[in-house]
């Protein structure tokens, strides 16, 4: 039997890491109004074969509102960290080549966002937005950027030193045409990569967020909710309303760090092979 080498492992990595999250996105759009139906004849099901996750003490389907919730978790990870790596992108350019002043001024909010827990920043954020989906999304995206741009900031402070990007300072050449034509092309590997890296981290402080009562309404089925809600009924026997979601949660965690860790090996080309 021929052995995978480590190039199409990775690849196979990404490939289920997409498909699993799609998996997830798809059939947590797709029920979105049977997460919201009541059944007072199935309330309280432990998991069985109809109902895989249980149901829960307004007899709502576990699995499916699990499944709408992660899909929430994720689209709004995918707005937030994308947001937030935009901004660590221009900022962490911005840092490098624009002089020392503004480097001095970038650095000190870099620390300053870096100083604080993100957890606490995200709530006072969220608060002071009226919560809900726009308070959730600009405070994860407002949180997350400052450790991707001071990585960027590293990565374009050696890549000015280079010799091609002072020929081409030499020859006239803009600040703006430089970092668009040399130090883009160069940084967007390590750029993807921590756009992907930064969704678990999105999704799970927005979890927690929403969980402490901070994020989202209620009346949506986020998979912070979810876990809320389920907290008042473990101590009377109901383990299923937090297990199966808890498990889940983590699993997409893992996925999102699975597929950045995968993109790094694949657009290292020192990790191509064995």
């Amino acid at each position: 039997m021929k052995i995978l080498n480590r190039r199409q492992r990775v690849i196979l990595g990404i490939i289920f890491s997409i498909i699993f999250l799609a998996a997830v996105c798809i059939f947590g759009s797709l029920g979105t109004e049977a997460a919201r139906v009541t059944d007072f004849s199935r309330k309280n099901l432990a998991p069985c074969a109809e109902y895989i996750f249980g149901t829960d003490w307004l007899g709502r389907d576990m699995l499916v509102r699990t499944l709408k919730g992660l899909s929430i978790s994720i689209f709004i990870g995918i707005a937030a960290a994308a947001f937030s790596a935009a901004v660590a992108l221009v900022l962490g350019i911005a840092s490098a080549t624009m002089g020392k002043t503004v480097d001095a001024v970038i650095s000190f909010i870099i620390d300053l966002i870096m100083g604080v827990p993100h957890i606490l920043l995200l709530i006072l954020i969220s608060v002071a937005l009226g919560k809900g989906l726009k308070g959730v999304v600009i405070g994860v995206a407002l949180t997350h950027w400052a450790s991707l741009a001071r990585l960027i900031r590293a990565e374009v402070i050696q890549l000015r030193e280079s010799p091609y990007i002072q020929i081409a300072a030499k020859l006239g050449k803009s600040k703006w045409y430089i970092a668009r034509k040399h130090m883009i092309p160069h940084l967007l590997p390590q750029f993807l990569v921590g756009l992907v890296l930064l969704f678990p981290h999105a999704i799970l402080h927005e979890s927690s967020v929403t969980f402490l009562g901070f994020g989202l309404s209620t009346e949506q089925p986020a998979i912070g909710i979810v876990l809320s809600e389920s907290m008042k009924y473990l101590v009377t026997g109901k383990w299923w309303l937090a297990l199966f979601p808890g498990i889940l949660l983590v699993a997409t965690v893992m996925v999102f760090y699975v597929l950045g860790e995968s993109m790094r090996k694949l657009l290292d080309p020192g990790s191509a092979h064995e």
